[in-house]
């Protein structure tokens, strides 16, 4: 499977709406895309994963540099997943407290 990804801008942040699988192969396109995004002054970043399929680590990896990078410049990540197969990958990693993970991109931008 490929992963499609999607952007657009609203309410002051930058949303990718992320489709298939994040894994090793397609990581990098990812990781590629967020860095493009914050070079180009984007610093609060929302990444929809509505529509993904899959997720290992080097995903969780492409994440979490992500997060670094928007906090390098005090901005902020924030994940819209509500499947609970990802979620538990949160949770047993200790990323759930990491990230600020919404069920809907309404709640997402709700608490800004």
């Amino acid at each position: 499977m490929d992963l499609s990804l999607e952007t657009r801008h609203e309410d002051g942040h930058t949303i990718i709406e992320v489709g298939g699988e994040i894994d090793v192969y397609t990581a990098p396109r990812l990781r590629d895309k967020i860095t493009e995004l914050v070079s180009d002054g984007n610093y609060n970043l929302v990444i929809d994963m509505e529509k993904v399929d899959f997720l290992d680590s080097t995903g969780l990896g492409v994440l979490v540099g992500g997060l670094k990078k928007v906090r390098a410049h005090d901005g902020s990540m924030r994940l819209i997943c509500n499947q609970e197969r990802l979620l538990k990958i949160f949770r047993i990693t200790g990323l759930a407290k990491v990230f600020a993970i919404h069920s809907s991109q309404a709640d997402a931008l709700a608490d800004l």
